[in-house]
C-alpha cells in the first residue's frame, strides 16, 4: 500500500524490515533524519536491534565493521565530511570483505562549506572497494536498501546505497514498503562464514607483506567483478518476491533507437525522465540511468549505447585539474569499440544548484554542430567570477 513518507523515514523503515542486529548512529546533515527515524523505531518497539550512539563517523563505521565481523547484520549512514572521516574504515571494511550496508545521503564536500547535494562524497571513496548503488527516487532507495543487505552477504562486500541529500532524503513521496513477511522470504538470516568466534580464534586485517599483497588486491578486484551478475540476479529475485525491480546495473528510458542518449546517476535521472515525458526533447533521446557505479558495468553500458551517436554524460561532482569522473570512466569503457558515440561531458547541479527539467533540451542543443567537449561545468555563471578564473 502506498504511503506518503519522507525519504529518510522510508529508508529507516526499509532498514528495519531487514532486521539488522546492530545500527551505529551519528548525526550529520542531511543524513541525520535516517538514524533519527531508526532511533524512534527502536524506542517505540517497532525495531529490535542494538542502536549504538557513537562519537564520530569513524566510530560508526568501526562499530559496523566489528559487529558484522562478529556475526551481526549491521548498518550505518552518513554524508559529506562524515563519509570522508569514515574512509579509512571503509577501505578496511572492503579489504577485509566484511558484508555491511551504508547509506550515503549525498552532499558536497567543503571547503567552502556547503550542506546541499552533489555526489562529491561518494565519488571520493569510489576506489575503496565498496559496491556503490545510486538511486533516482525514494522508492528505488527503499528497494536498493533491502537488496543491498542480500548483495553484501552474497558477495562478502560492503554496499553503499547513495541517495541525493535533501532532494530525496527530505522529500515526501508515495512509497510502497513491502511487508515484513515478503522481506523475510527474500532476505535470509545473516550468516557470515568467516565471523569471529572465541571457540575458533582468528584474526582480521593482519600485516600482509609484498609477497602476498598483490594477490589479496587481485582477489578483491575479482570479487567486485563477480558481483556484477549477482547484483542483477538479486534484482531479478527481488522483482519475483516483491513485484518490482530496482534497475539492476543500469536501465534506460525512452526510444531504443534514439541516436542521442544522456547518462546520469541519482535523482537528476528523475528530472531528465520528466523532461522526456513532457516532450521537451524535440528529437528522440534516451536516458541511461547508471544504477551501479562500482563495480563498473562495462558490458551493460556497451549494450545500452549501441547505435547511439552522441552520448551526454552528466556529473554531480568532478576531479579538479582533470574534469569528469563518470565521463572519464565511460570514455575508457568504450574506448576499444570500433564505432563509439561522441561523448559530451558536463557537470551540473554542484553544491545543490537547481537542475530544472529544461536542462534536457539545453543539453541536446549544446551537442549540435559542436566538437565533443572533454569536460565543462554546464551551468556555471562566469560573470560571477573574476576574469582570471573564467
Amino acid at each position: 500500500m502506498l504511503k506518503a513518507l519522507e525519504g529518510s523515514q522510508a529508508l529507516a523503515r526499509a532498514v528495519a524490515l531487514c532486521r539488522p542486529g546492530v545500527v551505529a548512529a551519528y548525526p550529520i546533515t542531511p543524513q541525520t533524519h535516517i538514524v533519527e527515524n531508526i532511533s524512534k523505531l527502536v524506542a517505540d518497539g517497532e525495531m529490535g536491534c542494538e542502536l549504538v550512539s557513537v562519537e564520530s563517523e569513524f566510530s560508526a563505521a568501526s562499530v559496523v565493521l566489528g559487529a558484522a565481523a562478529a556475526g551481526a547484520r549491521a548498518y550505518t549512514a552518513s554524508s559529506s565530511q562524515g563519509i570522508m572521516l569514515m574512509s579509512e574504515v571503509l577501505y578496511n571494511m572492503a579489504g577485509l570483505r566484511i558484508p555491511a550496508v551504508i547509506t550515503c545521503a549525498n552532499r558536497s564536500v567543503g571547503a567552502p562549506l556547503n550542506i546541499w547535494n552533489d555526489q562529491a562524497d561518494s565519488m571520493a571513496i569510489r576506489d575503496s572497494g565498496c559496491i556503490q548503488l545510486y538511486c533516482a527516487d525514494n522508492q528505488e532507495g527503499v528497494d536498493s536498501t533491502i537488496q543491498a543487505f542480500r548483495i553484501a552477504e552474497a558477495t562478502e562486500l560492503p554496499v553503499m546505497v547513495c541517495v541525493d541529500g535533501f532532494v530525496l532524503t527530505h522529500t515526501l513521496e508515495p512509497i510502497d514498503l513491502p511487508s515484513q513477511t515478503k522481506v523475510d522470504r527474500f532476505l535470509p538470516e545473516f550468516d557470515f562464514a568467516r565471523r569471529l568466534d572465541p571457540k575458533a580464534p582468528k584474526s582480521f586485517g593482519t600485516l600482509v607483506d609484498p609477497g602476498w599483497f598483490t594477490e589479496v588486491r587481485h582477489s578483491h578486484h575479482r570479487a567486485m567483478q563477480k558481483a556484477l551478475p549477482v547484483i542483477e540476479e538479486i534484482d531479478a529475485a527481488y522483482e519475483k518476491a516483491i513485484g518490482r525491480a530496482a534497475g539492476g546495473l543500469l536501465k534506460t528510458h525512452g526510444p531504443k533507437g534514439a541516436k542521442t542518449a544522456v547518462l546520469a546517476l541519482g535523482s537528476v535521472v528523475s528530472t531528465l525522465r520528466q523532461g522526456l515525458n513532457d516532450g521537451l526533447a524535440k528529437t528522440p533521446v534516451k536516458i541511461i540511468q547508471l544504477r551501479c557505479f562500482r563495480p563498473f558495468p562495462t558490458e551493460a553500458l556497451i549494450e545500452a549505447v549501441d547505435g547511439v551517436d552522441d552520448l551526454i554524460v552528466l556529473e554531480r561532482a568532478f576531479s579538479p585539474g582533470l574534469g569528469g569522473i563518470v565521463g572519464t570512466e565511460v570514455t575508457a569503457a568504450l574506448a576499444h569499440l570500433k564505432k563509439r558515440p561522441r561523448i559530451h561531458n558536463f557537470a551540473v547541479g554542484l553544491g545543490g544548484r537547481d537542475v530544472p527539467v529544461e536542462l534536457l533540451p539545453e543539453l541536446i542543443a549544446a551537442t549540435r554542430g559542436t566538437t565533443p567537449e572533454p569536460f565543462r561545468i554546464f551551468d556555471v555563471e562566469l560573470d560571477k567570477l573574476p576574469a582570471e578564473d573564467r
